[in-house]
């Protein structure tokens, strides 16, 4: 890897910026070559390098951001993108943003990583896709459960097949709707849970197993339970996403994933997290202490470094799974359309 750092900006500091902003600056003290030299916001108060945004998962951002001393601070983000000192841009603002950004950032030269949703439409996806082929940069959406510990090991399982097949495959993520910014309560900019919450387990089965042949789902888009279907593939595939529970409800993150020779079942909120079950006993699996935003953030830069194109996830993985959300919305209105 080159050891001139690369300069990074991250737009948007809401509860994911935060996120971002640290996974950065972990990178920079374990050594990696990179350095943030930029922050932006629209709201002003956020630029004094602190911010109070929470989420359902302790991201290991600290309360105090950054020295607003040390680093370029604006509130528009063309002006970071306009800067020589800045090569790549975390993009962590509202979804009904991004893409606007994104390509603007493509079109500064800039390395993109992209929160997600990217959009809520597929065809706004698409437009960014086409730009991001045509990049000399790269640009990435930020699908972090691509990088999880022991979300990463499923799928090795499943490719390397030392488990045998897959025959069935649940995921769980169950919480409550943000509270810290009244976008999420707007459906028409969220898309609900579906869309901004369950879509991380939407990703997963497609990462997994390709493209469901048909697809049925139920429930609302504050609380989806989607069965997707295989005509080669595993029998049973099963993902729910909600975030309609009272108050004080426990953010649940699980799968149960059985295997011909063994079971796989992960609950964050269980220590150890991840157990194997075969042979009649359940085995604790030793995963990473990593987070999955410092790893995600860790595997962009290398290939920015190394000059790769080779990413664990596309724009084009990002349209995919668009499509498919807008599967399962067709779905919940006219339970028998299909894909």
């Amino acid at each position: 890897m080159s050891a001139q750092p690369i300069g990074v900006g991250v737009v948007g500091l809401g509860f994911m910026g935060r996120t971002h902003l640290a996974a950065w600056k972990a990178a920079e003290r374990a050594g990696l070559p990179c350095r943030v030299v930029a922050v932006a916001d629209g709201e002003r108060a956020r630029l004094d390098g602190r911010a109070q945004a929470t989420g359902n998962l302790a991201t290991g951002a600290s309360e105090v951001l950054f020295d607003p001393r040390e680093l370029f601070c604006a509130s528009d983000a063309r002006e970071l993108f306009a800067r020589e000192d800045v090569q790549a841009v975390s993009l962590c603002t509202p979804t009904d943003t991004h893409v606007e950004l994104a390509l603007a950032a493509l079109a500064a030269g800039k390395h993109v990583l992209v929160e997600k949703p990217v959009a809520l439409r597929s065809a706004d996806v698409a437009r960014l896709a086409d730009a991001a082929r045509a990049a000399r940069t790269l640009c990435m959406p930020a699908h972090c459960m691509r990088f999880w510990p022991g979300w990463d090991w499923l799928k090795e399982r499943v490719v390397d097949g030392s488990l045998g097949k897959v025959k069935s495959a649940v995921f769980q993520r169950l919480g409550t709707r943000p509270k810290w910014s009244g976008f999420y309560a707007d459906v028409e900019r969220s898309g609900g849970a579906l869309v901004d919450l369950h879509i991380h387990d939407a990703d997963f089965v497609r990462w997994l197993f390709g493209d469901p042949d048909e697809l049925s789902s139920t429930g609302s888009l504050d609380h989806v339970t989607t069965i997707y279907r295989y005509a080669r593939g595993p029998e049973h595939v099963v993902a729910e996403g909600a975030w309609n529970h009272d108050a004080g409800f426990q953010f649940r993150m699980r799968y149960i994933v059985v295997f011909e020779h063994a079971t796989a079942d992960f609950d964050f909120g269980r220590a150890p997290q991840l157990l194997l079950v075969r042979d009649g006993k359940a085995e604790p699996v030793a995963i990473p202490s990593a987070s999955a935003y410092e790893l995600q953030v860790q595997h962009f830069l290398r290939a920015i470094t190394s000059g790769s194109r080779e990413l664990r996830a596309t724009i084009d993985d990002a349209l995919g799974v668009a499509r498919l959300l807008e599967a399962e919305r067709a779905s919940l209105s006219s339970p028998a359309a299909r894909r």
